[in-house]
């Protein structure tokens, strides 16, 4: 039987990790900020009182430091914490509209630095409403760097700094648990974004960080980013184990994906391992 684990990312791994108990911190917001976003840019923050947040890190974080009641909207992979899922959804955060989101009027955006399309991001960086971009880094310091990001954003930096204390206190427990495996041990997982293109996951990408976290081995980590695996490629390869996100219809199941060619010449179709991450997209 495929076994279901909860949350997508690296970043919704750390959170179920570590429970953070804020009070809201809506009447904490202050005067205007200044801070310097992922992308170099000098970001002049006047007030937020109605927020947009964009990748379900960046929501998730939000939530965490005690702010979720400022927000309005959330793209459509934030779906952590439960109470995500009752504000306004935008879409998917790399096929956004200019329209949809000028059309809730939030006086902030926070959003994950990978949001497209380009033509719309290059629209929200002119207009008079102040766009944060956040890194996408999935390692310690990565989140550390987006907690103290968004906690200034948001005038919060005391609840940022005891945030990124609890995570990363709990994040460093994680990894040496995982550390202790010896490599002749680990398994070899390939995460695929569905059946019909297996398109893999290799280095750089959130997937490869949470095999490496969970003490796996990711063997498509020779590439960067993601890269369509061929039937040569994965009779190389050798998985043990198929890493993928459920469709929402109770699927994929071990049967759907163990039918596809390339697959059931696998390890992981011989013994049935197929793991399938309920989260963010």
């Amino acid at each position: 039987m495929a076994l279901r684990l909860r949350k997508l990312s690296i970043r919704v791994l750390l959170f179920w990790l570590c429970a953070v108990a804020c009070g809201s911190a809506q009447a904490q917001e202050s005067g205007p900020v200044r801070i310097v976003d992922a992308l170099g840019r000098d970001v002049r923050i006047e007030t937020s009182r109605r927020v947009l947040t964009l990748g379900s890190d960046v929501t998730e974080i939000v939530f965490a430091l005690g702010a979720g009641d400022r927000i309005v909207a959330v793209d459509r992979g934030s779906r952590f914490p439960e109470a995500a899922s009752s504000k306004h959804n935008v879409g998917y955060r790399r096929r956004l509209s200019a329209e949809g989101v000028l059309s809730l009027d939030p006086d902030l955006i926070l959003a994950a630095e990978d949001i497209g399309p380009p033509e719309v991001v290059e629209v929200l960086k002119k207009i008079a409403i102040p766009m944060v971009l956040v890194p996408k880094q999935n390692t310690g310091e990565g989140i550390r760097r987006k907690i103290a990001l968004i906690a200034s954003a948001l005038a919060l930096e005391a609840e940022g700094r005891a945030l990124a204390g609890d995570v990363l206190a709990n994040f460093e427990k994680a990894t040496k648990l995982t550390e202790a495996i010896p490599v002749e041990k680990r398994r070899k997982v390939v995460f695929f974004h569905g059946v019909e293109r297996l398109t893999a996951a290799g280095a750089g990408t959130a997937a490869d960080a949470i095999i490496r976290y969970a003490g796996g081995l990711n063997p498509m980590d020779r590439f960067e980013g993601y890269k369509a695996a061929s039937e040569e490629d994965l009779i190389e390869l050798a998985p043990d184990t198929i890493l993928m996100m459920s469709n929402g219809r109770g699927g994929p199941t071990r049967e759907e994906v163990f039918s596809n060619r390339a697959l059931a010449l696998t390890p992981a179709a011989r013994t049935g391992s197929l793991i399938v991450l309920d989260g963010a997209t």
